[in-house]
């Protein structure tokens, strides 16, 4: 009899810990998406009737290099290229790395923007891979437009790389895939005019999904929601994670991670931090934190800025197989910044981020997947053998799921009561539909991704991963 009273404790206690659990995920969901309700209506009366194209008189704009790396971008970077450099905005280059592709990249490039080597000598502040060449245009239409083509390093040393080649005192590091907003540098500069006591060191913007939007010549012409419903899941994701998610953190200054598909930095902390690190998957939200990190250890006043307008567009994976290599890739990266910053766990040193923003990363990002696979794999195994109740077990995943769409809901409304670039009844339906099916369907399939980057952690996978393009040269108007 003391076995079976031991037993049915700890199975009330599990039941418990997993309940405390999903309503503790459910509430911490609940208190970010009130605390960016509010920083977007600050930001929305702050700046709703600022004249952008008013600081284009400005002498003292900053100067602004756009980094984009380039890996087997043949299909879709000239495209991508003329939106860069279409930019409203004065003082800027772009700087585009080509990070040893082995497809014909270099050839499209040089046709495409009259490329001619020139005798540049490069200065690696930062160390990288060998350089082989750096190329400008002979067409006055391309003058602000750099080509730089090295040998295969990764991500993080084409960045490097642009980084140590670029001249101007602030970067910007994007995916060259990428569709710009025509004013997204006058909206990311408008900070750094401002007066503050502290130094800006980094910005981040909005990143939104492409996929079945109308582009022509490098610009957006019209928003639509994916046709495929794997894109259109990642919307509602986005949606999530910049406008209730990131916006949140920004404003409790705490915000770990910006985007390495639209990211803006302080070029002199970047090489005083040492620029980003090529032995990590997350070389994004590493440079973050280790910038953060850096300024507090130096007891040096900064500030880490969020725009939350809509001002960069990317292609989604379509596939599910491409799509769980960049979440497993995700993870991986995840943990490897989690540990190598470990020391910031509950530090009181590191104030918001040390105290706040680690651990919930920890818990609710890296560990969530895990615990959420244990817990259904041992809820399963307890109702077949009989030793938990079904009814439980169907209780809470309604409560999940009915919590999934609703937060789901709340992001499209969000989205709808503030930029609205879904204007036509037709891409709601999309998107309310897809939101019903996520929990059952995509759901799933993230947690296994992310079991799949822990297990290629430990088997010593250090892979990026291939992205393969599908292309902006047939959208559906």
């Amino acid at each position: 009899m003391t076995g079976i009273h031991w037993l049915d404790a700890g199975i009330h206690i599990f039941n418990y810990l997993i309940l405390v659990f999903a309503i503790s995920v459910m509430v911490s969901y609940i208190i970010l998406a009130m605390i960016s309700a509010y920083a977007l209506k600050s930001y929305h009366k702050k700046n709703r009737f600022v004249n952008y194209s008013a600081l284009l008189a400005l002498p003292d704009t900053p100067r602004v290099s756009l980094l984009a790396p380039a890996y087997n971008e043949g299909r879709t970077i000239t495209e991508n290229i003329k939106s860069l450099l279409s930019i409203n905005y004065n003082n800027f280059d772009v700087i585009v790395i080509n990070d040893g592709s082995k497809d014909d990249s270099i050839p499209i490039l040089i046709e495409a923007f009259e490329l001619v080597v020139i005798d540049q000598k490069y200065e690696a502040k930062i160390p990288t891979k060998e350089v082989k060449a750096i190329y400008k245009s002979t067409n006055p239409s391309y003058s602000k437009l750099v080509v730089v083509d090295k040998n295969n390093g990764g991500k993080a040393d084409a960045l490097n790389t642009g980084i140590n080649v670029s001249k101007n005192p602030y970067v910007v590091c994007i995916d060259v895939d990428c569709i710009m907003d025509k004013d997204v540098l006058l909206k990311l500069a408008k900070p750094f005019l401002e007066k503050s006591d502290k130094r800006i060191i980094a910005t981040g913007g909005v990143v939104r999904i492409a996929n079945s939007c109308v582009i022509k010549s490098g610009k957006l012409i019209k928003v639509n929601a994916p046709d495929n419903w794997v894109a259109r899941i990642q919307v509602l994701e986005y949606l999530r994670a910049f406008l209730l998610g990131r916006m949140a953190w920004a404003k409790l200054d705490g915000l770990l991670l910006i985007s390495g598909a639209f990211g803006m930095f302080d070029r002199e902390i970047v090489l005083e931090a040492g620029g980003y690190n090529t032995k990590t998957v997350g070389e994004d939200m590493e440079l973050v934190i280790r910038m953060r990190r850096y300024m507090m250890d130096q007891k040096r006043e900064y500030a880490v800025q969020y725009i939350p307008d809509p001002l960069c567009w990317t292609e989604a994976p379509e596939s599910y197989e491409i799509l769980r290599k960049q979440r497993s890739r995700w993870t991986r990266g995840t943990m490897e910044t989690l540990w190598i910053h470990r020391k910031m766990f509950l530090n009181p040193k590191y104030k918001t981020i040390g105290l706040l923003s680690y651990p919930y990363w920890l818990m609710y990002e890296y560990l969530a997947p895990i615990i959420e696979c244990i817990g259904l794999l041992i809820t399963i195994l307890f109702v077949c053998l009989g030793i938990l109740k079904w009814q439980f077990f169907l209780l809470l995943t309604l409560l999940v799921y009915t919590f999934s769409v609703m937060f789901s809901m709340l992001a499209i409304y969000t989205e709808e009561s503030t930029f609205r670039k879904y204007t036509t009844y037709k891409d709601l339906r999309k998107l309310i539909f897809i939101a019903h099916l996520e929990a059952l369907i995509f759901h799933p399939f993230t947690v296994y991704a992310a079991i799949r980057g822990n297990w290629g952690k430990i088997k010593g996978n250090k892979g990026w991963g291939e992205m393969t393009r599908k292309g902006f040269d047939k959208p559906k108007a």
